[in-house]
């Protein structure tokens, strides 16, 4: 990747972080979503779908926040 003269390349890699975790709370409220609204349903592949997303979106944002 190239970078600017006199820019900061560490800036990017900020953004980018910011991005991710964005995306992994996001994540996690659909991931509450889906199995609530499966659970009412009865549709048990969206509940279950729904909380893998919000397990793997927990267990990114402890490891992001807690490392």
């Amino acid at each position: 990747m190239r970078y600017r003269i006199g820019s900061d390349p560490r800036q990017a890699q900020e953004q980018v972080d910011g991005m991710i975790v964005g995306s992994a709370i996001f994540g996690l409220f659909t991931g509450v979503v889906f199995v609530a609204a499966g659970i009412r349903a009865r549709q048990f592949w969206l509940a279950f779908w729904g909380a893998g997303l919000v397990l793997a979106s927990c267990a990114y944002l402890i490891y992001t926040f807690f490392k």
